[in-house]
Order: C-alpha cells, then sequence, then structure tokens
C-alpha cells in the first residue's frame, strides 16, 4: 500500500521549487500534485494520455477543447489524451490531483 498526505506532498512540492510533483507511477498511470498559484498562467501542452483533474483547493476557470467550465474544490475534469487544455483565471491558489493513464512519459 502507498499512502499519501496531501500537507506532505504539497510541502514536498514546494521544496522542489516546482509546480508539478509525481508521487505515485505505476505500469498503467501515474498521479502528482499541480499547483498553480492566484494568477499564474498555466504552461501545459496537450499530453499523449488521458488524464483526470481533481481540484483540492482553489478556484479557477478551465478550457478544455471549445468548452470552459470554472473549477473548485471538488471538481472533477477528464481531459481526453492530445486534447488541448489549460487553467486561466486562476483566483485562488489551485492545487489539483492529477491522474494520468497510461503513465505521463
Amino acid at each position: 500500500m502507498k499512502a499519501f498526505r496531501l500537507d506532505d506532498l504539497e510541502a514536498e512540492r514546494a521544496a522542489n521549487d516546482g509546480a508539478y510533483l509525481q508521487f505515485v507511477r505505476e505500469r498503467n498511470m501515474s498521479v502528482g500534485l499541480y499547483a498553480l498559484n492566484a494568477g499564474d498562467t498555466d504552461p501545459q501542452t496537450p499530453h499523449a494520455q488521458d488524464e483526470v483533474y481533481m481540484v483540492m483547493s482553489g478556484r479557477a476557470s478551465i478550457t478544455v477543447g471549445a468548452e470552459t467550465t470554472e473549477v473548485a474544490r471538488g471538481s472533477v475534469v477528464y481531459v481526453p489524451a492530445g486534447e488541448t487544455h489549460r487553467f486561466h483565471h486562476v483566483s485562488e491558489d489551485l492545487r489539483v490531483l492529477v491522474v494520468f493513464s497510461p503513465p505521463e512519459s
């Protein structure tokens, strides 16, 4: 079993000065913590993997393809592989669990 605490993951991510911390990598999936602070620009480009975002805290909008929606704590968003997507209008520091399948390369 692998078990994690969000506070510990956030501290590790911040200590490594990165917006993304991958903390699980298995044959069929990977999981990470993605962080954007209020006002940040999301530099993402499309990924070769399907992904699911689960917003743990914060507020923003996300555009996936031609669709835009607001997200906040508890929001879950699926992004198909190859689809253009981006968080924007980050009004509160955003912390998002990200699941990639297959694992992010």
